[in-house]
């Protein structure tokens, strides 16, 4: 397979084909992952909940997040390597630029940034200076303490509203793929036809142009409440390589996920 770009993934969306994204934090699995044919691996802050034992993404730092995304780069095959900038280190324009492009030389491809009232600025300012972004709505983990929790969003006609509003003022801005947590399935469907973009969905029903999920989650290596959006592919498979395949496979066909592992 060659080299997994954003043109492929903007291909990808305008031929209705499915893609499929896991995270990945270390060299063996990017490598294993990439080989299975994930077409996105994403260094996540969730590996301050899963590798470093926190209990949400906000302890996680600049430093962790590069450490890790070169450990991905470096066993990478393939596919695209998105990274996530953390808590606090995209505050204001300028920093935003400096924390990208600490995590583009550590080898990403794009990097995530979680949604604030100032993120479609944050955005353009990257976005000019030729530094790929993916936005990412909905349930944001790094304000979950101001969210009251780990909810769904985007429930109601008004947040509904909202949140559409903020995909389209995002892609204006310049990001080049949408993120989307915990939102019902049929937001998640009209904001995936109305962007241009391919959006992205965990928690969000089946329509959306690509599916991601946390590879412990994937692997039924969860500890405590197991979410909603998660399913086990490794109980499946007689091994961690047939678990990515047959989710790969799962995401291509749009069978996952299925209805019980959707929000209303």
């Amino acid at each position: 397979m060659p080299p997994v770009t954003l043109t492929t993934l903007r291909k990808m969306k305008d031929s209705r084909e499915r893609f499929a994204c896991l995270t990945a934090y270390d060299a063996t699995f990017a490598h294993l992952l990439s080989a299975a044919g994930i077409e996105v691996l994403l260094v996540g802050d969730s590996l301050g909940m899963v590798i470093q034992g926190a209990r949400s993404t906000v302890p996680v730092t600049l430093e962790d997040i590069l450490y890790h995304t070169r450990c991905v780069a470096a066993g990478n095959q393939n596919a695209l390597v998105m990274a996530d900038l953390p808590y606090m280190t995209y505050a204001f324009p300028e920093q935003a630029v400096n924390a990208a492009a600490q995590v583009m030389q550590a080898g990403a491809n794009v990097v995530k940034l979680e949604a604030a009232d100032n993120l479609p600025e944050i955005i353009r300012v990257l976005s000019a200076r030729s530094i790929p972004t993916c936005a990412h709505i909905g349930l944001a983990p790094q304000a979950v303490d101001k969210l009251g929790g780990y909810r769904v969003q985007g429930r109601g006609t008004h947040a509904a509203e909202s949140l559409i509003e903020t995909a389209v003022e995002l892609e204006r801005a310049g990001a080049d793929l949408l993120l989307t947590e915990c939102i019902p399935a049929s937001l998640a469907r009209i904001i995936t036809q109305q962007l241009t973009i391919p959006v992205i969905g965990i928690g969000a029903g089946s329509d959306t142009d690509g599916q991601i999920l946390v590879m412990h989650d994937m692997l039924g290596a969860t500890t405590g409440h197991v979410p909603k959006f998660v399913r086990n592919f490794l109980a499946d498979a007689g091994s961690i390589d047939e678990a990515a395949r047959g989710y790969r496979d799962a995401v291509r066909a749009g069978s996952f996920p299925a209805p019980e592992h959707c929000f209303d």
